[in-house]
């Protein structure tokens, strides 16, 4: 087995984990030719070297993450890196305040959309409820 198989192989375990198995495989499933080499990359590098390492649990990746994506504006990243961070033990109470700390040092208008993003996120998981309480 290649290096490169191995990190491949490593990488879809954790990001299976962490995303869930219908959205990596659905993403591996509508990949074309061209798009599969970026499903590669972030498969092997992303997940199989970077989320594998030692120095930091899934929980404190998941947190450098949510902060990383609101400073980059990447409302569709943060989305699905929500989702993650519950699946990894990060609690609304800690994604509410990690978005506050990024938006004192990112702006308010990243926060906003991270925010926005989260928000979207939580109601769809039933980790908050709407304010007319459904």
């Amino acid at each position: 087995m290649s290096d490169d198989n191995e990190l491949f192989e490593k990488g879809l375990k954790v990001r299976r984990e962490v995303l869930g198995a219908a959205y990596v495989d659905g993403s591996l499933a509508k990949a074309d030719d061209f798009m599969m080499a970026f499903q590669h990359i972030t498969t092997e590098m992303c997940w199989g070297y970077a989320w594998t390492r030692p120095g930091l649990d899934r929980r404190t990746r998941s947190i450098v993450n949510l902060a990383m994506l609101t400073a980059l504006s990447k409302p569709s990243e943060l989305k699905l890196h929500v989702k993650g961070a519950l699946t990894n033990g990060v609690t609304v109470d800690e994604i509410k305040e990690i978005l506050l700390h990024a938006t004192v040092y990112c702006g308010i208008p990243a926060g906003l959309e991270a925010f926005k993003a989260a928000h979207e996120v939580l109601l769809a998981e039933g980790a908050i409820a709407k304010k007319d309480g459904t």
